[in-house]
């Protein structure tokens, strides 16, 4: 069964929107209030080998989350247009759900000189990115076309994505940058490159997910996201575009807690 480019694409999009803290020159805020006019890549914290996103402890619990593509733009179009970015057109309005997991990390990578971050007392919240990559994929793609997904146990910013017909996703995220500028409201901004992988050709790109989450209830959180399509260094179209943004996508999010996890 042929699986269309497109829609492999949105689902690198949303993987690690689960799944970042340099001096800015602008705030996360203004970068979202800025959409669409967006220029340039966004200055991020190179990301160390070991290290997770720390979520606020209000994320704890498992969710019910509803994703809505609001709309989506196409910069440089007809110049340098992204593969997929037309089809995705009929994904505007419609939502995806699917259940989300952030819970105390369990494991990590113990450095001399953060050893007593591991021993503090309050373990930090983390996405569980295995659960939730394979809850975005079904919801997506079809539980028949997803196989697994895997994230590596020595380094949870790569995640191995494997579907039906030997069609591989491989995600590995560069940067973060993050703030909580209230206490019911958190922003994060990732940077991940993403290596889509079949028997006919490998394409590869770069993602920018930035999110501003605000805790609306102790049960509901909503989001606004725009999600940053970049060319590799290698794309034949890359000196066309360098590191402007070639397609944007602006979603909602709204993940309500589930009933099993009102405890957490």
């Amino acid at each position: 069964m042929a699986i269309a480019w497109g829609k492999i694409l949105v689902l690198g999009l949303l993987f690690w929107l689960w799944g970042l803290a340099p001096s800015w020159a602008e705030s996360l805020g203004d970068r979202l209030g800025r959409y669409p006019q967006w220029q340039d890549l966004p200055v991020l914290n190179a990301v160390q080998p070991g290290t997770d996103l720390i979520y606020p402890e209000w994320f704890t619990g498992t969710w019910q989350a509803t994703s809505i593509l609001l709309d989506q733009v196409a910069p440089l179009a007809p110049e340098v247009v992204t593969p997929g970015f037309a089809a995705n057109e009929k994904l505007i309005g419609q939502p995806f759900s699917f259940r989300v997991k952030f819970q105390p990390q369990a494991s990590f990578m113990v450095q001399p000189l953060t050893l007593p971050q591991a021993i503090a007392p309050q373990l930090p919240i983390v996405a569980d990115r295995a659960f939730n990559g394979r809850e975005i994929a079904q919801a997506y793609l079809g539980t028949e076309i997803v196989q697994r997904v895997e994230v590596d146990p020595q380094n949870p910013n790569r995640q191995l994505t494997i579907l039906k017909g030997d069609r591989r996703l491989i995600s590995t995220v560069t940067g973060r940058a993050q703030t909580a500028p209230k206490p019911d409201q958190f922003l994060s901004s990732e940077l991940t490159q993403q290596q889509f992988q079949n028997a006919e050709q490998v394409y590869l790109n770069r993602v920018e997910t930035t999110t501003d989450y605000q805790r609306i209830a102790p049960d509901k959180i909503t989001a606004n996201q725009v999600t940053a399509i970049y060319l590799s260094p290698n794309d034949p179209d890359f000196f066309k575009a360098q590191n402007k943004p070639v397609a944007l996508y602006h979603y909602s999010l709204d993940l309500v807690k589930l009933a099993e996890s009102m405890q957490g």
